[in-house]
């Protein structure tokens, strides 16, 4: 059915596939209320299975949030005060938080213009006798640089960890976010390729051993119960989170499929309309699965804010990820950054805009987003003569 005229578009709507999946959903909640096992239990692990399988990897650790996996990975590496982590400035949060709070430093570098993802040619210049690891960030559905880092990684004996948060079913190089470092965090929030229906995230490894120590760290650290091995915390995943998640799983590259179709049409639409210059259009690497969690675009000449406002009034979604980078949070202002340090993530914070993705994103849904961007700049043209 074609979107009326004058009716918003939403950033994503997460209502079409629950209407879709809905029976399934529906049986797998009664299934778990029925079985009475809702901490953890068979669902539970039969999830960490699969993901781990699609990851290709051997081992996967469900937990309550994707931030819950950052610390999960950093914890497992026994990664605290006096330890360096590097990443890139900019992120969402819960990278640097993760850090910040086992004690260790988050060290901040510069990204990739293109991709936003960390710029590999920076990396070796941070590292001291202090680096534990490299926490590489897949931002919006591409994955980071890796053969760089890989040698980088292997020369200084550092681990890598992948913030996979936004970028399950990604590859680079025919392989799959969650097998590109040693452990790689997932999360399942709403609005992700594969998303819960409330928080749920997971850590997945080829290791054993670190996989064992995340089991307990989940769990207040206790192997067996009552007794606490590690100082761990409440972290589990719960089992209806994960029986849900199950029936969405074998869904996950069909969506994404639909995705990167609603990113092309984005790209056409874009250059049909004349908006090249206004809008630049996400850039894929080669050898990159794009999953497109996001269609972020570049707003050019400071007018970025000026189509928020329009959007808003007009009632198409859209958000800034992200407005203020890493080195310039009141939190960690302690790093001792200052305004210009890292000139690509500020330009970036400046000027990028993710417009409404989902994979049920119709054409006319899209006609619609980008009609407005041309009538905001005619208004624009018309104020201005």
């Amino acid at each position: 059915m074609s979107q009326a005229v004058g009716t918003g578009v939403p950033l994503c709507d997460l209502l079409v596939q629950y209407r879709e999946l809905q029976p399934q959903i529906e049986a797998a909640v009664k299934r778990v209320l029925a079985s009475g096992q809702v901490i953890l239990g068979p669902e539970v692990a039969a999830l960490e299975c699969e993901v781990a399988d699609y990851c290709s990897v051997g081992h996967g650790v469900g937990c309550s949030s994707g931030s819950d996996a950052l610390s999960l990975a950093l914890h497992a590496l026994e990664i605290g005060p006096g330890d360096e982590v590097i990443m890139p400035t900019f992120t969402f949060f819960a990278t640097a938080g993760a850090v910040a709070r086992t004690g260790a430093k988050p060290v901040l570098t510069d990204i990739d213009p293109v991709t936003y993802n960390i710029d590999p040619v920076q990396i070796e210049s941070k590292i001291t006798p202090r680096t534990r690891a490299i926490m590489v960030v897949h931002l919006f559905g591409q994955c980071a640089e890796m053969e760089p880092i890989w040698r980088i990684a292997e020369r200084h004996d550092l681990t890598i960890i992948e913030d996979a948060a936004q970028a399950l079913g990604a590859e680079y190089q025919g392989k799959r976010a969650g097998s590109l470092g040693a452990l790689a965090c997932l999360s399942f929030y709403p609005t992700k390729n594969l998303g819960a229906f409330g928080d749920a995230g997971m850590t997945v490894t080829n290791d054993p051993g670190w996989a064992a120590r995340m089991n307990c760290l989940r769990v207040h650290g206790m192997e067996p119960k009552y007794y606490h091995k590690y100082m761990g915390w409440n972290g589990r995943i719960d089992a209806i989170q994960a029986a849900l998640l199950r029936v969405k799983l074998p869904h996950v590259d069909r969506w994404i499929s639909d995705r990167q179709t609603v990113a092309k049409r984005y790209d056409a639409l874009i250059e049909e309309n004349h908006l090249g210059q206004f809008l630049k259009r996400p850039i894929v690497r080669p050898q990159r699965r794009h999953t497109f969690n996001q269609y972020v675009v570049r707003v050019a000449d400071g007018e970025r804010d000026g189509l928020v406002r329009h959007f808003k009034s007009d009632h198409i979604g859209c958000e800034i990820y992200y407005p203020l980078p890493m080195h310039s949070q009141e939190c960690l202002a302690y790093l001792g950054h200052h305004d210009g340090d890292f000139p690509a993530a500020e330009e970036a914070c400046r000027s990028v805009l993710a417009l409404p993705m989902y994979p049920e994103l119709s054409l006319d849904q899209q006609r619609r987003v980008i009609q407005s961007c041309v009538a905001y700049l005619r208004k624009r043209s018309r104020m201005a003569a």
